[in-house]
């Protein structure tokens, strides 16, 4: 995982795991090797309610990859939790803090990220323009994005 402010100013505190927790969201970093990975996200799932698991994967390759990247990049959020262990390439989510502030969480293979609901954020690909996810949903009805005005 990289961390960083979007546009930093002299006054903004050291930007850390510490301080994504403060704003609830969940970073994890778990082993990929022989799916050991399950055991954590089968705890979470059971601790927070999430009843449905997919993979999803986007690549150069997938078809209408640019009308599907461009409703992530648009600032919204969701109604329920939006958890993420990345398997294989890598992504950024751009997330509010409480003061507003962008921060930068660029999520490569082995990083669990849970944007927890009604959250302000915004997600893109890099210039890789692929990755491997779990996905974790409590119901996929709560995942459908209310874009900020």
């Amino acid at each position: 995982m990289e961390l960083a402010w979007l546009e930093p100013k002299p006054d903004y505190p050291s930007l850390s795991v510490d301080h994504l927790r403060g704003c609830g969201v969940t970073y994890e970093r778990l082993e990929l090797a022989g799916e050991r990975y399950q055991g954590p996200l089968d705890a979470l799932k059971a601790a927070e309610g999430y009843i449905e698991q997919d993979i999803v994967e986007l690549r150069p390759d997938t078809g209408g990859l640019d009308e599907i990247c461009a409703k992530f990049a648009d600032e919204h959020l969701h109604t329920e939790d939006e958890v993420r262990f990345v398997l294989e390439g890598e992504g950024v989510f751009e997330i509010r803090d409480d003061d507003d502030r962008w921060m930068r969480v660029t999520v490569q293979p082995g990083d669990l990220i849970v944007v927890p609901k009604d959250r302000y954020h915004r997600f893109f690909l890099t210039e890789r323009k692929q990755i491997r996810c779990v996905r974790l949903f409590q119901d996929r009805a709560g995942w459908v994005p209310q874009y900020r005005a």
